[in-house]
C-alpha cells in the first residue's frame, strides 16, 4: 500500500535542500533502476508496477528494501517521468569523500557547470570513455539531481565523484591541468599527454580566474564555422575522444 506520507516524502526530494536534509535521491524508470539495482548504492524502497514487479520478480526478492506496489499513474504523479509504467526507487546518497589522484588516469574536473542536463550527459560520457572519477566545484549542479540522473542514462553508478574546492584539490595533487579555453592550442597537435585533469569550465565565463594559474596546458577544439562556442557536455567529448585516441584507448 502507497500511503500519503510516503508519496509527499517522495516528492520533497525534488528539491535540493530535502534531498540534502535525508541524504536521499530517486530513480525512476526501468533501465535506471535496474542500474542502481545492480550498483553499490542502497536502497531504501521500490515502486513497482505490476509489469515490472513480473519481469524482474526474482532481482526484486533478493534486494534489501521495502518494494511497494504502485500503478503508472501513481508513478507519473510522483516522479518526473511524463511516462513511467515500470519503477521508482528512494537511494541513499554516498558520502562525499575526496579521493586521491588516480595514476595513469584522466580525471574530468568541473567549474561550476550548472546546467543539470550538461553535468548528466558529462557523466554519460566518462562512463563511455572508461573515467571513473570526477570533481565538481561547490557550485556545480547536484549530481543527485533528477535531470542530471535521468540524463546520465544509468552511468551515474558507474563514476566516482567529489564535491569542493577545485584549488585545493590541485594544490594538494600536483599533476598536469588541461584547461578548455577557446583560445588555447590546438587538441589536434597535443603529442602524448600525460595523465591529469581535463578541466572544463563554466557555460557562459569559462574557466575561473582563480583556477588559470593551475592550467598547464591550455586547449582548443578547431573549427571551421561560425559558431560562437561549443556547448560544455559536447567539447568534453571532443577532448575526451582525442586524449583516449592520443593514449590508445
Amino acid at each position: 500500500m502507497l500511503s500519503k506520507n510516503t508519496v509527499k516524502f517522495i516528492k520533497t526530494l525534488h528539491q535540493k535542500k530535502y534531498r540534502i536534509q535525508s541524504q536521499k535521491f530517486f530513480v525512476e524508470g526501468e533501465k535506471s533502476v535496474l542500474e542502481v539495482i545492480n550498483s553499490g548504492f542502497l536502497i531504501d524502497m521500490i515502486l513497482v508496477t505490476e509489469r515490472f514487479y513480473e519481469r524482474h520478480e526474482g532481482k526484486l526478492k533478493n534486494l534489501n528494501a521495502e518494494i511497494l506496489h504502485a500503478t503508472q499513474n501513481q508513478l507519473e504523479n510522483i516522479g518526473q517521468y511524463r511516462s513511467n509504467e515500470t519503477a521508482l526507487a528512494v537511494v541513499n546518497m554516498k558520502p562525499n569523500d575526496r579521493f586521491s589522484f588516480p595514476e595513469n588516469e584522466l580525471v574530468i574536473a568541473l567549474d561550476d557547470v550548472r546546467d543539470p542536463g550538461n553535468l548528466g550527459t558529462i557523466i554519460r560520457i566518462a562512463d563511455w570513455y572508461g573515467i571513473k572519477n570526477l570533481l565538481f566545484s561547490s557550485q556545480t549542479a547536484d549530481f543527485y539531481n533528477p535531470k542530471v540522473i535521468q540524463s546520465s542514462m544509468g552511468s551515474f553508478t558507474r563514476v566516482n565523484f567529489y564535491y569542493g574546492d577545485l584549488k585545493e584539490v590541485f594544490e594538494e595533487w600536483g599533476v598536469p591541468i588541461y584547461g578548455a579555453y577557446l583560445g588555447g592550442s590546438n587538441i589536434h597537435e597535443l603529442k602524448s599527454p600525460a595523465a591529469g585533469v581535463l578541466l572544463m569550465g563554466n557555460e557562459s565565463n569559462g574557466i575561473s580566474k582563480e583556477l588559470e594559474p593551475f592550467v598547464s596546458k591550455k586547449l582548443t577544439i578547431p573549427g571551421s564555422g561560425e559558431a560562437e562556442s561549443l556547448n560544455v557536455a559536447i567539447a568534453t567529448a571532443i577532448l575526451c575522444d582525442n586524449f583516449c585516441r592520443l593514449n590508445g584507448i
